[in-house]
């Protein structure tokens, strides 16, 4: 693929597999760097930065650090380092792009990290079925204990289901010890690995793409990051792009970016309908195709930037079925744990399926618009929020065709795939989704074919 204004900060035009070749393009100087960086420093050049989270939330990295490290060090607690790989999202593939043609910047990252917050362990949460990514971080982390890279030898990776709640960071710290990816009440920064009333401890979780962008920032310093992107979100991203697209794949964007340039100059979309960047945000639509991709921007106007997977449905779409299929992958993935999914969750994809079969109701809108209106603070993850989310915008934007199928069996012959993507050819964009995720049942077992 092409590369957009050739950006390639995280994101190389080919796969840089050998450390020689890693560290003769100038690889390991952030690694390099820390023989005259205190700890404070690190830390102090990441904030500055102004990196902030690539998993979703854009949470600040730097404060995130120093938060960690202030916290282990004044009661002297354990710290470890995850990495979050799992990256179950719908529509995104950029962390499993970076560890298969850019493994080296990722660990390197990694490292930095683990100094930077006095880490003693480095714990990589892949799915066991990306077989692509543990292959390139196994010959990664052994090159580089080979060249002597401090603390490379502390990495494992942990292989996890491939259920969607193992990208929750909480969840992810479940399948570590050896549980389900079940999400907990208590974060990560107040209860960590294999804690107990007397082994008390902390966990950093990051994000892929957050750690391959550290690096460069402890070498060539916070100002050099800040030349491309915005002031609230400074730096590049890596864009998915998929559906109802000419040119679909991965692309390193800097912040900024128009939804419209990614969407229609890039991905040659032709009278798109809408945009999702995540199953857990409110739709784009095209009058808002404007608006700079960046954490604060699209807040600003009700969006979520999420890890930047961007699945476009044009105008063939029938809306009512692009909801009822994204509302099941949520009640699929949710975990039963609280009212919020096992009731609302439900209650919303039942609600969608009796419109998409023409049995539809003023009553059912109502109780939709109901149910998108509730946000409880008994969730235990943003799963439940994020279906009321989306539905909402689903009804606000489209409630003349949603109301055009009261009492009307949907005539549309797509049928809406959920866009779980399982691979992307780097060379060529081309994005393979989950053959079988329709058979998938609310057990998270799978129907037989």
């Amino acid at each position: 693929m092409p590369p957009f204004d050739d950006v390639s900060r995280l994101l190389p035009n080919r796969p840089v597999t050998d450390l020689a070749d890693y560290v003769e393009a100038g690889g390991g100087a952030g690694l390099a760097a820390l023989l005259d960086l205190d700890r404070d420093e690190v830390v102090d050049r990441v904030d500055r930065s102004g990196l902030r989270g690539r998993g979703g939330a854009g949470f600040g990295t730097g404060r995130k650090w120093r938060s960690i490290r202030d916290t282990a060090d004044d009661e002297g607690l354990a710290v470890a380092l995850v990495v979050n790989a799992a990256e179950g999202e719908p529509g995104t593939f950029k962390d499993r792009a970076l560890l298969t043609w850019n493994p080296f910047q990722v660990l390197e990252g990694m490292l930095i990290a683990r100094h930077a917050v006095g880490a003693e362990r480095i714990i990589v949460g892949c799915k066991a079925r990306a077989t692509g990514v543990l292959s390139a971080l196994d010959s990664a982390v052994a090159a580089a204990v080979e060249a002597g890279w401090p603390g490379a030898d502390t990495v494992e990776a942990v292989q996890g289901p491939d259920e969607y709640l193992y990208g929750e960071e909480t969840a992810m710290l479940e399948v570590v010890e050896g549980n389900l990816p079940l999400p907990r009440h208590l974060a990560p920064w107040v209860n960590g690995l294999f804690t107990g009333s007397s082994s008390p401890s902390l966990a950093l979780v990051n994000n892929v793409e957050t750690l391959a962008n550290v690096p460069a920032i402890v070498a060539e310093g916070p100002d050099w990051f800040r030349t491309l992107g915005t002031d609230e979100s400074p730096g590049t991203m890596v864009f998915t792009l998929s559906g109802d697209v000419e040119a679909s794949g991965c692309w390193e964007l800097p912040l900024g970016t128009t939804v419209r340039t990614v969407v229609e100059d890039l991905g040659g979309a032709v009278d798109p309908a809408f945009v999702i960047t995540g199953v857990s945000s409110r739709v784009v639509t095209p009058d808002l195709f404007d608006t700079p991709t960046g954490f604060d921007a699209m807040a600003d106007v009700d969006l979520g930037l999420g890890s930047a997977g961007f699945v476009v449905y044009d105008r063939s779409h029938c809306v009512v079925r692009v909801a009822v299929t994204l509302a099941r992958f949520l009640s699929v993935e949710q975990c039963g744990q609280c009212n919020a999914c096992t009731l609302g969750t439900t209650a919303i994809l039942e609600t969608l399926e009796r419109i998409d079969e023409g049995d539809g109701t003023a009553g059912d809108l109502e109780a939709l618009a109901t149910w998108a209106g509730k946000v409880t603070d008994q969730a235990r993850c943003a799963l439940p929020i994020g279906a009321q989310s989306l539905v909402a915008s689903l009804l606000e934007g489209f409630a003349d065709e949603v109301s055009a199928h009261l009492g009307e069996r949907c005539r549309s012959d797509r049928e809406p795939m959920v866009p779980k993507i399982v691979d992307v050819d780097l060379d060529t964009g081309e994005v393979t989704f989950d053959p079988d995720y329709h058979r998938k049942q609310d057990n998270w077992t799978y129907a037989e074919q």
